[in-house]
């Protein structure tokens, strides 16, 4: 395993740890805080610890199955509040592990899909015909490399079919011959 792919798994693990102990950190504040509101309250249902530290998690997690609940205004702000931060941690969640995710596939399809300085105009054109033949064969790695080999061919052909027009003064560069060089002033025509 190279450095980089270390790098970026300790990286990940650090990230999902922070977001797990912020979610430990809320369910518990959060359910200290909702017992304390709660529990001397006639009509509450939330009475014991251990009661508000479910309906914590339950509320952070935005399942909400309704058996325990809040009904003193202090405590329904509490609600709110963990709402929005559960949705926000799971969120945050998904995103770390899908830029993991994002960051694993770039890894291996980085060499692949970057262009071979080497490869130029007929080599170019030899190295995508060679994999074309033999398509079947090629593995998904393989033929996202194809398509980025051909889409370089591509540009790198427009590129050279293009007229570039140059200001003899400045050396301004222009797709289309201008009267006037936009960059000193200089007349073109």
């Amino acid at each position: 395993m190279s450095t980089s792919h270390l790098y970026t798994l300790e990286n990940t693990k650090m990230s999902v740890l922070i977001l797990a102990a912020a979610a430990f950190s809320i369910i518990f504040v959060g359910g200290f805080g909702v017992f304390l509101a709660e529990h001397g309250h006639p009509g509450a249902n939330i009475t014991q610890f251990g009661d508000a530290v479910w309906w914590a998690v339950v509320t952070l997690a935005t399942v909400g199955y309704g058996d325990y609940y809040p009904v003193t205004a202090v405590g329904r702000i509490i609600a709110i509040l963990m709402i929005i931060s559960g949705v926000g941690i799971f969120a945050l969640m998904v995103a770390t592990l899908a830029k993991r995710r994002l960051q694993k596939a770039e890894s291996k399809l980085g060499p692949v899909t970057k262009p071979d300085v080497n490869l130029l105009g007929q080599e170019t054109k030899t190295a995508i015909q060679d994999k074309v033949e033999g398509i079947e064969k090629l593995t998904e790695d393989e033929f996202d490399g194809l398509m980025v080999m051909m889409k370089t061919l591509r540009l790198t052909l427009l590129e050279e079919s293009k007229e570039l027009y140059k200001c003899p003064r400045c050396g301004s560069d222009y797709s289309s011959k201008p009267k006037f060089c936009s960059n000193c002033g200089f007349a073109l025509t």
